[in-house]
């Protein structure tokens, strides 16, 4: 990494789609995205190893994009000063043990910029007045390690955050159960596969409280019933000893 390229702009999604993604939840969207064949074409869904550092947190803007050097956070940095209201930082270390990328005195500037939150590939730290400022964050890593801040970099460039490729602009949703990342332009669909489903799940959720059992509304029974599975009305063990 030699040379650093800065995009100023960002093309969004939607603030008024970003409000509808944050009511429903990330394995709605997932489930959305994966009934529209999307998630095959591009990941989506960031590994478990990005967790959340604040329980009950949950968040959906779009991407403002950095990469950073080893050991650096200075493209953080920039992109922070850049970031608007109800932007999702999502910052990608090559070297994400290497030094905290975020700490309290970012998060405490987030929250006055009104950031909707980080995602970070690296090292999030001084955790507990994180967590105490209330800003929320998702992370790979916590340490203290020292960052530098003369390193070269991105902003607002693609990045691939925990595997997951991210475009400037793109809609990050983030609750306790990951992070997933929809491309601008599939967003309006996820987030309008993902509503339905909740309606769906809710005319369940009476059916439940109605007398019905999960067995036979999820669809394992019928697919039990396919498998012609031998079912012994005994305990594997009932047999008297031989001998």
């Amino acid at each position: 990494m030699t040379r650093s390229t800065v995009y100023r702009r960002v093309n969004r999604v939607a603030a008024g789609l970003c409000e509808r993604a944050r009511a429903t939840s990330v394995s709605d969207l997932h489930e959305a995205a994966y009934a529209l064949g999307l998630d095959g074409r591009r990941r989506m869904l960031m590994s478990p190893r990005m967790r959340p550092q604040q329980k009950g947190a949950r968040i959906a803007g779009p991407a403002v994009t950095a990469r950073v050097a080893p050991g650096d956070n200075l493209m953080m940095h920039r992109a922070l000063v850049l970031a608007q209201p109800g932007d999702v930082l999502v910052v990608v270390s090559d070297a994400p043990t290497s030094g905290a990328q975020w700490g309290d005195m970012a998060a405490r500037w987030a929250l006055k910029q009104g950031l909707a939150g980080i995602v970070l590939q690296g090292c999030v730290r001084d955790t507990d007045t994180v967590e105490a400022l209330g800003f929320a964050v998702w992370a790979t890593h916590v340490s203290p390690a020292h960052p530098g801040k003369a390193g070269h970099g991105s902003v607002n460039a693609p990045v691939v955050c925990d595997g997951v490729p991210v475009e400037p602009g793109d809609l990050v949703v983030a609750d306790g159960d990951g992070v997933i990342v929809v491309p601008r332009r599939d967003a309006a669909a996820v987030v309008d596969g993902a509503e339905a489903r909740m309606r769906r799940e809710d005319a369940l959720a009476l059916q439940l409280a109605a007398g019905a059992t999960v067995w036979e509304l999820s669809g394992a029974a019928a697919s039990y019933a396919k498998l012609g599975i031998d079912e012994i009305d005994a305990a594997f063990d009932d047999d008297p000893p031989h001998g």
